[in-house]
């Protein structure tokens, strides 16, 4: 059993410079915990920076397999945490401990995928071009060209994942496994829940012979000075959309910029096509309802939007989704701000003139209550604010669309998104060509006859979309394919081969694939 130490984690060793603190609470109750974590001061935030980058050069040039080892080695360390660790969780964030569980080993599994992924080699996406010395009129050098990390990586943990989104989740994963050490800024939420996890990346990193200040942890408002600071190269961040902007604008405006991968906000669209509807509406009414109320809501992927083509099999659909929405009960969420948050959302789609409530008694006490709303297209079509902003919470909008005419023009006035799902019979299929295509361009996954509450862990995975589902669309926050927003392209011309990187060498040491003059080939040259 491993003790709560509410102390910083700076380059291996615990601080608390700072005389401030802040109290962890039951989620539940408001109950006071009995931890209490000191803030890091503007020091200790120099000092976990400076810690970083000093580990950069070294963790950096460890091999891939030796990062693999660290990384397996944080999935054992996390899968050791007893049940004190589970029970903790459960009341720093009312997660149920079943799902908690499950996220520890999803947040262990994507340790695993990454090591999988250092040893396979293919993230140093090779590629060799040899010299053509007799090449007219002008020879060519040879190049090459692999990619390193970044450097040091600042990472926000979220509210609705406390592991696999947070301390030891995917944006830590993924920096480390590209060779970034990391500064990890704890969430207020779960801070005791963060201690924990840091306390088994730690003893990970010594098991593993890991510099010191390969990773960090902080505690308190640390967030502006952590992103300003010159050492950091990066950021990693899930969350608001207002906070995401606000840190993607501190980078913007350093002296050197640096990349912001924020994961913001998405309302997750569900099309539901007439001959789904006619063939298993109460079905789709039942399944969609689970997935709105999922966890409270809470989850990025929750499916916030609803669009159906005028139909009586549609009338049918919202009348059941409707009675069955009015039905569900009340859950507590994530912390006292969340729950806030959603009330505020409730009150501004009941204010909207043209958004009507379908479902749902009304908000009172601690917990969120399921509500329902119908908007008029006309608010998605002309692009209104209110519609196109995340309510984070157990409620979904539906829009009713008078044609499959109307229902592109719905989607044109639809923003970034990080998925979109349709609910399709195979007899509709050729009929909605011009609807995938307009999709492909507005979210990261477009999902058929499936519910985008649940996220695969996985090298085909993305988890990401265009602004503002995330702040750049080219990456992904979940599956291997994340590991690239930390690695930056390195070209080396005419360069003998005892100095070039084994990725590189003409022997092929790694024995990875690279690209050979246009050949793939995993062979020596």
């Amino acid at each position: 059993m491993f003790e709560v130490s509410g102390h910083n984690y700076i380059a291996g060793a615990r601080s608390a410079r700072g005389s401030n603190t802040v109290q962890s609470h039951d989620a539940s109750t408001g109950e006071a915990l009995p931890y209490r974590f000191h803030q890091a001061t503007v020091e200790e935030v120099n000092a976990a920076a400076e810690a970083a980058a000093t580990a950069y050069p070294i963790f950096r040039n460890l091999s891939a397999a030796r990062r693999a080892d660290f990384l397996e080695a944080i999935a054992t360390e996390l899968e050791a945490l007893d049940d004190t660790f589970i029970a903790l969780v459960c009341r720093e964030t009312a997660l149920p401990a079943g799902r908690i569980q499950g996220e520890r080993a999803r947040t262990s599994g994507q340790m695993r995928l990454f090591a999988t992924a250092l040893r396979r080699g293919d993230f140093y996406g090779a590629r060799i071009d040899r010299a053509l010395p007799d090449r007219q009129p002008l020879p060519r050098p040879d190049l090459r060209q692999y990619r390193t990390g970044l450097g040091p990586v600042a990472v926000f943990g979220a509210s609705n994942f406390p592991l696999a989104f947070s301390t030891a989740g995917g944006d830590t994963a993924s920096a480390l496994a590209a060779g970034c050490p990391v500064v990890f800024k704890a969430h207020s939420g779960h801070m005791a829940t963060a201690d924990y996890v840091a306390d088994a990346i730690t003893r990970a990193a010594r098991k593993t012979g890991m510099p010191d200040g390969v990773f960090n942890l902080l505690y308190g408002s640390v967030g502006e000075a952590l992103v300003k600071h010159p050492a950091i190269q990066a950021v990693g961040f899930t969350g608001s959309l207002r906070g995401g902007r606000a840190l993607c604008d501190m980078a913007a405006a350093r002296p050197q910029p640096i990349p912001v991968f924020a994961e913001m906000s998405s309302i997750n669209p569900v099309l539901l096509m007439p001959e789904a509807l006619k063939a298993r509406g109460e079905k789709i009414a039942s399944e969609l309802v689970a997935s709105v109320v999922l966890g409270a809501g809470q989850f990025c992927t929750n499916p916030g939007l609803v669009l159906g083509i005028r139909s009586p099999e549609f009338s049918a659909f919202l009348e059941r989704f409707s009675a069955l929405m009015g039905e569900q009960n009340p859950q507590t969420m994530l912390n006292t701000g969340a729950l806030k948050s959603y009330c505020h959302g409730l009150d501004n789609l009941q204010a909207h003139a043209g958004i009507t409530h379908l479902a749902g008694a009304a908000q009172q006490g601690n917990q969120a209550r399921p509500q329902l709303f119908k908007a008029d297209v006309s608010l998605l079509i002309n692009d209104d604010e209110l519609l196109q902003e995340e309510v984070f919470g157990p409620t979904t909008i539906v829009v009713e669309v008078a044609d499959h005419a109307e229902l592109l023009q719905a989607l044109h006035g639809l923003r970034g998104q990080l998925t979109a799902t349709l609910i399709v019979e195979d007899s509709e299929l050729n009929t909605l060509t011009d609807v995938l295509a307009l999709l492909e361009q507005k979210v990261g996954r477009v999902l058929f006859n499936g519910y985008p509450t649940g996220v695969e862990v996985c090298d085909a995975m993305v988890h990401g979309g265009p602004y503002p589902a995330t702040s750049d669309a080219r990456g992904t926050s979940v599956g291997t394919l994340a590991i690239d927003r930390f690695l930056r392209p390195v070209c080396y011309q005419s360069c003998p081969d005892g100095l070039l990187p084994d990725a590189l060498k003409n022997a092929n040491p790694l024995g990875i694939a690279r690209l050979v003059d246009g050949v793939s080939r995993r062979d020596a040259l």
